[in-house]
């Protein structure tokens, strides 16, 4: 099984919250290569507008692997690595640094 890697940028299937179905989704890896199957994962999302304390536009988002532009939401996700569905790209340094940033305050590490 492919491992991934903090600031990777991957596409995942979302389930839906009544667990109906699965919906494929845009997310950064926030954890760290572990021996487990399981990662962290912070969700991305096209919607630009609206954005809450944290969240952000990602600067290099097409260099990550995006189509379109692209914000960091807010929220840490626990996910199995079969629920990745393909590895899109990679954060750039600076949007990596902004990430850490926001989890910092959202975490109040």
């Amino acid at each position: 099984m492919l491992s991934y890697s903090k600031n990777d940028v991957v596409l995942v299937s979302y389930p839906y919250s009544d667990l109906s179905g699965l919906k494929l989704r845009p997310a950064v890896v926030v954890s760290e290569a572990h021996s487990s199957q399981d990662i962290f994962l912070v969700p991305l999302t096209s919607r630009l507008i609206g954005l809450l304390s944290g969240e952000f536009p990602l600067v290099d988002w097409q260099a990550a692997g995006l189509n379109v532009p692209t914000a960091v939401k807010r929220g840490v996700y626990n996910f199995h690595q079969s629920l990745v569905v393909k590895l899109l790209g990679r954060l750039s340094e600076r949007d990596a640094q902004m990430l850490q940033l926001s989890l910092r305050g959202w975490l109040g590490l």
